[in-house]
């Protein structure tokens, strides 16, 4: 069975889409920490980072190093911060948070962001690319 972000990829799941290559994928995650919360993600469907091969990984680190430049551009913030937790969903994500505070990389500090606030963010951001 796919997993949620698979089916995010494969539009089965509507996304608020920044980037997108032949490899990887990244959006706004629709729970974040901070304005601008992103996640990047292989397509292909693997479970744990350190699987990825070598190619995989540092494709993957390249693809989010650019989205996290855009995000910089984009969103006022300290730095941007990065986390691979990858328990709630079984599939490779790199956490990208624009923080201001240690309390903006605790997952336990959530932002409220309508749909449309969502959309015009995810447009500024890959305008930013």
């Amino acid at each position: 069975m796919p997993t949620l972000f698979t089916r995010i990829i494969n539009g089965e799941i509507p996304s608020y889409k920044i980037a997108e290559d032949e490899r990887f994928y990244a959006f706004l995650d629709i729970n974040p920490n901070a304005k601008g919360h992103t996640l990047c993600v292989p397509k292909q469907e693997i479970n744990r980072i350190f699987d990825m091969d070598e190619a995989q990984y540092l494709g993957l680190m390249q693809f989010s190093r650019k989205v996290a430049k855009a995000l910089e551009q984009t969103i006022s913030c300290e730095r941007v911060g990065i986390a691979v937790i990858g328990l709630e969903v079984p599939h490779v994500h790199v956490h990208l948070i624009p923080i201001n505070e240690m309390k903006d990389m605790t997952f336990q500090h959530k932002v409220q962001l309508s749909s449309d606030e969502m959309n015009k963010l995810a447009e500024e951001i890959a305008s930013n690319l």
